[in-house]
């Protein structure tokens, strides 16, 4: 695939071996082209000035300014740039506030490489790509937020024959 094509990704994490194996694992994608890589918040707000990603993997705990300021910054300025959390934590509130603040995916750091290239290639057509631990502790932490199935009685008819078999 031609470069016109290709996803152009920024890669924003304050560990270096991070940032490099990230870049090992997506190297190797025809679709998918590294473009820069920051250290804290604030390099990645400078570097989108320049470089104008499609995507950017935001880690959310670094110094200077953090991944969820950096991601409202980019997402009020840029908000045709597709941002994924990926970070190491599933806490409900910092799943809520990197999604407030723009962010339209949330994963963690165990995926496989084709599982984030997947998930790049995702956001990049508008899907939500959400972890499924993320998206189960959300649920569980916060049974009121279920979802309420009504069903008419009809359909409650059809459910209890599906029981019997």
């Amino acid at each position: 695939m031609n470069d016109q094509k290709s996803i152009r990704v920024m890669i924003v994490d304050d560990h270096g071996m991070v940032r490099k194996g990230l870049i090992a694992y997506l190297n190797n994608r025809a679709d998918i082209q590294i473009v820069g890589e920051a250290r804290n918040g604030c390099e990645a707000v400078n570097l989108c000035e320049q470089i104008q990603p499609n995507v950017i993997l935001m880690d959310l705990l670094m110094p200077e300014m953090d991944g969820i300021e950096a991601t409202r910054t980019i997402h009020q300025r840029w908000p045709q740039i597709c941002i994924i959390a990926l970070t190491s934590f599933q806490e409900k509130e910092l799943v809520q506030d990197a999604l407030r603040a723009g962010a339209i995916g949330y994963l963690l750091k165990n995926i496989t490489g084709d599982e984030l290239a997947a998930a790049i290639r995702a956001v990049c057509a508008g899907l939500p790509t959400v972890a499924p631990e993320v998206t189960q502790s959300i649920i569980l932490e916060n049974p009121s937020s279920q979802l309420k199935c009504e069903l008419t009685n009809r359909e409650r008819e059809v459910l209890a024959l599906v029981v019997e078999g």
